[in-house]
C-alpha cells in the first residue's frame, strides 16, 4: 500500500540576523529587512518524509501557508525530492496567529484528501511556540507524536516513531493516519542539481499572472495557455485560496486570531564586570573557591 505524507513547511525571516536595523520604531520585527528562509526544523521534517520515500516509497506533499513569495520554500522542497507543492494564499489569511494558522492548515489538508501522515518541525523561529503541528491535530482529531527524532517502522496501518524526552527517548506506536512533529535530529539532504534543473522554472499561478503583468504580456488566453503549458509539464505548483479549502472567514486572519503582539524587544547582553584568570593552577583554585563563598557553586 502507497502512503502519503504531507509536510507542512514554513518560509520565515532570518532572526539571527535581528538588530537594531531590523525592528521598527514600534518595536516590531522589520521582515522586510531580513532574509526569508526555510524554517530550519520544517527542513528536519521534510528529510524525514524523503527518508520515508527512500525506505518506502511514500508520495511526499509538501504545503505552506504564506505570501506569494513563499513558493520559494516550496521549490527548494521539490529540489530536494518533493513529488507535490501547494502554497495556500490569502490576503484574508494576514495576520493570523497560531490558533488562525492551524485552522488554516488543517482545512489544507482536507482539501487534499486522503493524508496518511503529517509531519511538521516543531516550532518555527519567528514565533518559537510549538503550537501550530499539535493544533492540527486536534483539530484534524489525530493522534499525535511530538518531538520526533526518527521513524522506526511504517506500515500495517501503523507508524512507530523514536522521539527525545528529558534525559534519552521513548518509542511510540500510533494507528494512522497521525501527526508527528520533528526535531533537529537528522542532516537535511542539499538540493539535487538535476532536480533543480527540472523544477527551477515550476511556477503558482500567481507568479505567472505577476510575471505576465511586469513584462506587459497581454492576460486572457495566453496566460491560460501559459499555465496549461507548465500544467503538462508538471511545473504548475497548486495554489488554493481561503475559499478553496472552504475555511472559514471568521476564523483566519485577523478576525480568527484572539491572540496579539503587544510588543517585541531587543534584548543586549552586556557584561557588568569582567574578571581574568590566570590559566594556572592557582588561579584555576582560587577562581573555584571564590564561586563556592558567593553560593555559584556547592
Amino acid at each position: 500500500m502507497s502512503y502519503t505524507v504531507l509536510v507542512f513547511v514554513k518560509q520565515v525571516p532570518d532572526t539571527q540576523n535581528i538588530s537594531g536595523d531590523a525592528m521598527t520604531p514600534e518595536g516590531t520585527v522589520n521582515r522586510a529587512a531580513l532574509p526569508a528562509i526555510f524554517n530550519p526544523e520544517d527542513l528536519n521534517a521534510l528529510e524525514l518524509a524523503l527518508q520515508l520515500k527512500d525506505r518506502y516509497g511514500v508520495r511526499v506533499v509538501v504545503a505552506t501557508m504564506g505570501m506569494p513569495a513563499a513558493a520559494e520554500v516550496l521549490r527548494q522542497a521539490l529540489y530536494r525530492g518533493a513529488d507535490e507543492a501547494i502554497l495556500v494564499t490569502d490576503r484574508a489569511l494576514a495576520g493570523a496567529d497560531t490558533l488562525a494558522t492551524s485552522y488554516t492548515l488543517s482545512c489544507c489538508a482536507k482539501k487534499i484528501g486522503k493524508v496518511d501522515l503529517i509531519l511538521c518541525g516543531r516550532q518555527a523561529i519567528d514565533g518559537d511556540t510549538a503550537q501550530v503541528g499539535p493544533q492540527i491535530a486536534e483539530k484534524l482529531k489525530l493522534p499525535q507524536i511530538c518531538y520526533v527524532e526518527e521513524v522506526v517502522e511504517l506500515g500495517k496501518g501503523k507508524v512507530v516513531a523514536r522521539r527525545a524526552i528529558d534525559g534519552g527517548y521513548e518509542v511510540l506506536e500510533s494507528p494512522l493516519p497521525a501527526l508527528m512533529t520533528v526535531i533537529d535530529s537528522n542532516e537535511p539532504r542539499p538540493m539535487n542539481a538535476k532536480l533543480i534543473m527540472k523544477y527551477k522554472r515550476a511556477r503558482t499561478p500567481s507568479e505567472v499572472a505577476k510575471e505576465f503583468t511586469n513584462n506587459n504580456y497581454a492576460e486572457g488566453n495566453e496566460l491560460d495557455a501559459r499555465l496549461r503549458s507548465l500544467e503538462a509539464k508538471g511545473l504548475l505548483i497548486k495554489e488554493y485560496s481561503a475559499t478553496d479549502i472552504n475555511a472559514d472567514p471568521a476564523r483566519i486572519g485577523f478576525p480568527g486570531s484572539p491572540t496579539k503582539v503587544k510588543q517585541v524587544m531587543s534584548v543586549v547582553l552586556t557584561a557588568s564586570e569582567a574578571k581574568s584568570v590566570p590559566a594556572t593552577a592557582e588561579g584555576i583554585n582560587e577562581l573555584i573557591h571564590e564561586l563556592i563563598s558567593d553560593h555559584t557553586l556547592g
